[in-house]
């Protein structure tokens, strides 16, 4: 009934990807050459594709707005929008106890 006895989700959240609402999320990273931080916004409904291992996927190329750095960042979901890995070529992510 509502959800009441269903089982919570014991895996903790992730330490880079915010999770703003239902449909958003967020992700800062530093490019590698200068530094630069860059915030990234992206959503399920417009930004996150169908993977072929059943799962979801988000790559985005990142420019940096001060230098022009480049890189990118590709996320990768399970079935249920659980964030399993980060992979940056270029950048790295910052922990979210770095910028709340």
């Amino acid at each position: 009934m509502f959800g009441l006895f269903r089982k919570k989700d014991a895996t903790p959240p992730d330490p880079y990807v915010k999770v703003v609402d239902n449909n958003v999320f967020r992700l800062r990273v530093k490019t590698n050459r200068f530094g630069e931080m860059v915030e990234l916004r992206f959503t399920k409904s417009a930004d996150i594709s169908h993977d072929d291992s059943s799962g979801y996927v988000y790559r985005k190329v990142v420019v940096s707005s001060g230098r022009f750095d480049r890189g990118e960042v590709t996320v990768r979901f399970d079935s249920r929008y659980k964030v399993l890995e980060v992979i940056g070529e270029g950048v790295t992510p910052i922990a979210r106890v770095d910028w709340e």
